[in-house]
């Protein structure tokens, strides 16, 4: 060792690397876990008797209620996957402009989720509640053509059409609505309905902070739910803020939810962090259909380790302050896992 080596070694008290020299340590020390309880599946379930690929989500299924009945055996039993989102895709002869499928007793939704409890009892079924998979408008509520050839979003007439959507999910034995619509005050709507009708357990998810963004287009593609007309930036937060979030954190808040949300997820870490910050409401991150699609793509092209990216995408959401996350890599995800115990 020379001179300098010597002197430098007496001066440096502290070495973090320490902390990082082999893996038992670097596991007692880590700050931030993932685990497969903090994941949640989005699934498409569809009418009739097939399953099938969706193009746009490489490893994602349109599920029929029988087949999504079964996956969620498999994900339940042998990976451990605890709680699944619902979106109903629904053909374009049962759109409406009031979207009023959405609120069928025997529509595809609230058949999957009995359907679900059945197979699997201790499931955990969240749903969408929202009109866009059930309006010939693609929009997220009651649409008003106006003169001028635009449409206008009803924020009222939606808000009484997503209780009754919510109300039918809850009958069925849905644990968890999860409106994803952004009009105000359907979070107190719901859960005065909820309340009044006896669904006191039933949860509310709400999608606090759901930005208008470019992201979700494989979603809309597997759904069959982008607009028709117009956009959704009427409703849905503009990207370029972040105090607004935190503005509807306390209405969500105040009006009986939950749980609160923030999507998208890897884009949007700063709100998740301020929204940690500035509630104790558990917090969900939606990794939406980009992201993943991103992921996959990059992974493909041989550009990217699929599994050290989702995985390190995921622990950064969690580290931001998520208790749970919404991803359509949970199977893999939850699979990797378990390898790592050595499950």
């Amino acid at each position: 060792m020379n001179l300098l080596a010597a002197e430098l070694m007496q001066q440096i008290k502290q070495r973090p690397r320490r902390n990082r020299k082999s893996a038992g340590i670097r596991a007692m020390v880590r700050e931030t876990q993932l685990g497969v309880e903090h994941l949640v599946y989005p699934m498409f379930v569809q009418e009739g008797e097939t399953d099938e690929p969706i193009e746009t989500l490489p490893g994602c299924m349109r599920w029929s209620v029988a087949g999504i009945a079964e996956e969620c055996r498999r994900l339940y039993g042998d990976l451990g996957i605890g709680c699944v989102d619902l979106f109903g895709v629904v053909p374009g002869e049962k759109k409406s402009a009031d979207g009023a499928e959405a609120w069928n007793e025997q529509g595809v939704v609230p058949r999957a989720i009995r359907a679900i409890k059945q197979a699997v009892p201790r499931m955990v079924v969240m749903t969408d509640v929202a009109l866009d998979p059930y309006s010939s408008f693609g929009q997220d509520g009651i649409v008003r053509e106006l003169e001028d050839g635009e449409i206008e979003v009803l924020n009222d007439e939606t808000v009484e059409a997503l209780v009754k959507q919510g109300l039918c999910h809850a009958r069925a034995g849905a644990d968890i609505l999860s409106p994803s619509d952004m009009m105000d005050g359907r979070i107190g709507a719901l859960r005065e309905a909820l309340d009044e009708e006896g669904l006191t357990d039933v949860s509310l998810l709400s999608y606090t902070a759901k930005y208008a963004s470019a992201f979700y287009g494989p979603f809309r593609g597997a759904l069959g739910s982008a607009p028709k007309k117009g956009d959704k930036k009427g409703y849905q937060m503009d990207p370029g803020n972040a105090r607004e979030a935190l503005r509807e954190a306390e209405l969500d808040a105040a009006e009986g939810a939950d749980m609160l949300m923030v999507k998208p997820g890897g884009y949007y870490l700063d709100v998740v962090a301020k929204m940690r910050e500035h509630t104790h409401l558990p917090l969900a991150v939606y990794q939406v259909s980009g992201e993943y699609a991103m992921i996959k793509a990059a992974a493909a092209a041989g550009w990217l380790d699929e599994r050290a990216v989702t995985m390190e995408s995921l622990l950064s959401i969690r580290r931001a302050g998520a208790d749970m996350i919404l991803t359509y890599a949970a199977p893999q995800a939850a699979r990797w896992l378990r390898e790592e115990k050595g499950v």
